[in-house]
């Protein structure tokens, strides 16, 4: 019987972590055939001294994978995707996986949205999509090294909405055995949402402000601003008919008061860097595209949108 084959598109701080999981794990049990996908100096570094992790939860902190690519189109046959990319960069992968990905391969987008989904799906209309969000604390050391802090990442993930009843506990068993903190869900609309809110709201009040997640929380014309971007998301969510808490905005903000007060957000850090790509897409024009398509308001988002879009 041959290998399953699990690929790691996108070697960043998510990328990095979970990727590292799978592979260390799977360097002692023999079980899958893993590849890792990665550009330029990534790439080169990987293939050299593998993917290194500086994490308090593990004490070796390389691994290396069966196979290291630079080229999607020269990953064989996966059984399962991991698509750990940048927001900007998804439908750019999703067309290029298209064209290696067999009937039965498993996608699983390690992104943090709410329309990441609808996105993979547009492009790559009849696969198995298991709808996911994540915490996890980790960055780009430098290329080939990633940096993990605080406590062990966190993934929720849900049944695809149209191929339910798909088998998928193989990938499940994969997550255990990886010894990765999950929560694996029939429906995990309601924490994307959730996850979503927070992400969307605190990423453009700060990007517009250059400001920190604790600054929301206590400067009052910031978090007037950031409750009434997460009403129109709460709005949108409800005739949507996504279950979330009556009193989110309240539990949002209460989340976000555990950060250290100076946190940034990779909104902020990305606008105010002059970055040329960022994320505004994903948390401002997510919301807009939702607003317009079920027929709700957003002005506030529009606002903030347009000021960020001016910056």
């Amino acid at each position: 019987m041959t290998k399953k084959h699990i690929a790691v598109v996108g070697l960043g701080g998510v990328g990095g972590y979970f990727g590292f999981k799978i592979n260390q794990e799977n360097e002692t049990s023999k079980k899958y055939k893993v590849t890792f996908v990665a550009r330029g100096e990534t790439y080169r570094k990987v293939k050299e001294n593998g993917l290194i992790l500086i994490s308090p939860e593990h004490a070796v902190n390389h691994t290396f994978p069966d196979a290291v690519e630079q080229q999607i189109s020269d990953v064989k046959d996966p059984d399962l995707v991991l698509i750990c990319v940048k927001e900007y960069d998804l439908e750019n992968i999703c067309r290029q996986l298209r064209e290696v990905i067999s009937k039965d391969t498993i996608l699983l987008p390690m992104m943090n949205g709410a329309d990441i989904y609808e996105r993979i799906r547009k492009i790559i209309p009849d696969h198995v999509i298991l709808p996911t969000c994540l915490y996890v604390a980790s960055h780009i050391k430098e290329k080939g090294i990633v940096e993990h802090k605080g406590k062990a990442g966190k993934l929720i993930a849900g049944r695809d909405p149209q191929h339910f009843s798909a088998d998928i506990d193989w990938v499940v068993e994969v997550l255990k055995e990886s010894k990765i903190d999950f929560d694996f869900k029939d429906n995990s609309l309601a924490d994307i949402w959730t996850k979503y809110i927070f992400i969307a709201s605190f990423g453009l009040v700060t990007a517009k402000h250059n400001s920190s997640i604790g600054t929301v929380c206590t400067d009052e014309v910031q978090k007037q601003e950031a409750s009434e971007i997460m009403k129109e998301i709460k709005r949108i969510a409800d005739k949507k008919l996504i279950a979330m808490d009556a009193d989110i905005i309240l539990k949002t903000f209460e989340k976000a008061a555990t950060f250290p007060f100076e946190t940034p957000t990779s909104l902020q850090l990305d606008v105010n860097s002059g970055k040329g790509s960022n994320e505004l897409e994903l948390l401002g024009g997510a919301v807009l595209n939702f607003g317009k398509e079920l027929e709700i308001e957003t002005p506030f988002t529009q606002k903030i949108y347009n000021e960020i879009k001016a910056k």
